[in-house]
């Protein structure tokens, strides 16, 4: 079946960073786009970042120049780096993974970021 599993998160201050890792099975990881999604308490789950298998990618407006995406296709792995971090990037991140490279979506348990001022 399939699974995403995040790690990575904490707690950093503000200015820091942190880098996130999704490992991923139960699918052809090497021909699937991979996302990160994050989600805010009271708000609603966002795209952060995407990366197809061409390795071309694409960001959130609020994250451009500071999260870079990235894959590892023989470790079946997704990571975000996330530099220059504030307060606003606090939230739960999310691994995800759909259609048409699965049946359905997928998400993983998430991991938790928090920033401090």
């Amino acid at each position: 079946q399939v699974q995403l599993v995040e790690s990575g998160g904490g707690v950093v201050q503000f200015g820091g960073s942190l880098r996130l890792s999704c490992a991923a099975s139960g699918f052809s990881f090497s021909i699937s786009t991979m996302e990160w999604y994050r989600q805010a308490p009271g708000k609603d789950r966002d795209l952060v970042a995407r990366i197809f298998t061409t390795r071309a990618t694409v960001y959130a407006d609020s994250v451009q120049g500071r999260f870079t995406i990235s894959r590892d296709d023989v470790k079946s792995t997704v990571y975000l780096q996330m530099t220059t971090l504030t307060p606003e990037d606090t939230a739960v991140y999310y691994c995800h993974v759909g259609p048409p490279y699965t049946g359905t979506d997928y998400w993983g348990q998430g991991t938790q970021v928090t920033v401090s001022s």
